[in-house]
């Protein structure tokens, strides 16, 4: 079977339907590396799908990554790391789960038990149920998620392309043609005022381009628009910074500054 028949692929397809985004597959990080080989060197592990917009990176781990599974593990052969490929694969599991949300990133892992499956962890691939479980496992719980997602889906129907952002802090980059736009996301919160304060802070931190081409913007639920709004316009201005607001219905509302 080739990679594009294989459940990791019906699965990343799912995922693209949910994200409304296509994946990168078998992305590779350069921070995230294997054990040193005889070499020396250390080649880059690759995960699964990587969708840069939502800062998210998908796993789907079948059976030979929870129970052994000899045809997988090859326990008379070791590896680099000195172990058979089993226990590679946990180790290597466990890294991709510390230096994944390490980097910024969210990681959702996906199992076969997790969809429409057999006992032997063969997806019976029925796409309309097995899509609204993925919706709910890629589903985002805080407000501030909310928040971000529908100012992702206004910037795709606006005709910007989410980009990796340059610092791994930034919620949401996203470019259209020369223009660059940094964001910073906010949820609902019992201190609208600090909150609002500290985005601002972040979003100063962040100014390290001068180029009038590069701009800010501050995503806020409509709570928190009276507080965001405390910095005067000619501030906002001046520091090339937009006010978004979006509303409990999802709706994305620009501020004039």
């Amino acid at each position: 079977m080739s990679r594009d028949d294989s459940d990791e692929a019906y699965v990343v397809g799912l995922c693209n339907q949910v994200l409304v985004e296509t994946a990168l597959t078998q992305h590779r990080f350069d921070w995230l590396l294997g054990d040193p080989g005889s070499g020396g060197g250390r080649a880059r592990l690759p995960v699964d799908a990587f969708w840069p917009g939502h800062h998210l990176v998908v796993e789907y781990r079948e059976i030979q990554h929870d129970q052994p599974v000899a045809h997988f593990d090859k326990p008379d052969r070791l590896t680099v790391s000195g172990v058979h490929r089993g226990k590679q694969r946990a180790l290597y599991d466990a890294r991709r789960e510390s230096q994944i949300p390490a980097h910024g990133l969210r990681l959702v892992v996906i199992r076969p038990a997790d969809l429409d499956a057999d006992r032997r962890g063969r997806l019976h691939r029925n796409p309309d149920r097995d899509l609204e479980k993925v919706r709910k496992l890629l589903a985002r719980t805080s407000d501030e998620d909310r928040v971000a997602d529908a100012f992702h889906r206004w910037l795709l129907s606006e005709g910007w392309t989410p980009v990796t952002p340059t610092d791994r802090w930034t919620d949401i980059e996203a470019v259209r043609g020369e223009a660059r736009l940094i964001c910073e996301a906010k949820g609902r919160t019992g201190d609208v005022g600090v909150d609002a304060d500290i985005a601002y802070g972040q979003l100063l931190r962040r100014m390290t381009d001068p180029a009038t081409a590069v701009r800010y913007a501050l995503v806020v639920p409509t709570s928190s628009v009276k507080a965001a709004g405390r910095v005067s316009s000619h501030v906002r201005r001046t520091l090339r910074i937009d006010l978004y607001e979006v509303t409990d219905e999802g709706q994305v509302l620009l501020h004039l500054a």
